[in-house]
């Protein structure tokens, strides 16, 4: 059995491609997203009890292998990922969408992290479209003197900007649509997340030359990596 530690696109597209070819396979889900769309396969939510508990789940299910196709800023269960494969020496994939790079046309400001974001949005805007997610928004809490259209799949907990719209919304979104969301502000936010599904605020904001604080992705453990899901069904099926 191989377990692929989930949640995005690319892990949903890795589980149909592995059950297809009769591989199975169970998706672990962390369980933050109120309805999750479910993958191909068996699924498992909750957490494991960090890297002890992740170990002692791949002895007692005699898991051959681990995929982990979290999203690139899911910083602790890859570490722990990285541990508990050490712990039971089994292979360990990262399955890691490549990250977004800047073209001609835009105006990218690169933050090491989101308390770095917020530090650097009072000189570029006083009203901002805010998309990294919500678990992160007290980082932006403290900046009474500015507007935030903040959206996130589901409904944020305080503490919150004191001025703000929320919008909920999951992707994938629209150049069109984007741009009348980015029409109504100075500055777009968001992370190093990669991939096609919310890519279009990019175009958006490089058509109407809004700058963009784009978060750097944090620091993973050195582990096999793929970056598309056919090389990570190649890895699986050489095991």
């Amino acid at each position: 059995m191989i377990l692929i530690l989930g949640g995005t696109g690319e892990a949903r597209q890795l589980a149909e491609a592995l059950t297809a070819r009769e591989v199975r396979v169970v998706t672990s889900l962390a369980g933050r997203v109120a309805r999750p769309r479910l993958p191909a396969g068996e699924v498992r939510v909750g957490g494991f009890g960090g890297p002890d508990g992740l170990a002692r789940y791949l002895r007692e299910n005699r898991i051959e292998a681990v995929v982990d196709a979290t999203h690139p800023f899911a910083e602790r269960i890859g570490a722990n990922a990285a541990k508990a494969a050490e712990l039971t020496e089994l292979p360990l994939l990262r399955l890691a969408r490549p990250g977004w790079r800047p073209g001609p046309g835009d105006t990218w400001h690169w933050a090491d992290d989101l308390a770095d974001a917020a530090r650097r949005l009072p000189d570029l805007g006083e009203r901002v479209f805010l998309t990294s997610g919500r678990q992160g928004l007290p980082a932006f809490a403290h900046l009474d003197d500015l507007w935030f259209l903040i959206r996130c799949v589901d409904p944020p907990e305080p503490p919150l900007p004191r001025h703000h719209e929320l919008l909920l919304a999951r992707g994938p979104y629209e150049v069109a649509a984007e741009r009348r969301l980015l029409e109504r502000v100075d500055v777009l936010v968001t992370k190093d997340s990669g991939g096609p599904q919310t890519e279009a605020k990019l175009t958006a904001a490089r058509e109407l030359g809004k700058p963009v604080v784009v978060v750097r992705r944090p620091p993973r453990p050195h582990t096999e990596t793929a970056e598309t899901v056919p090389e990570a069904v190649e890895w699986v099926l050489h095991r």
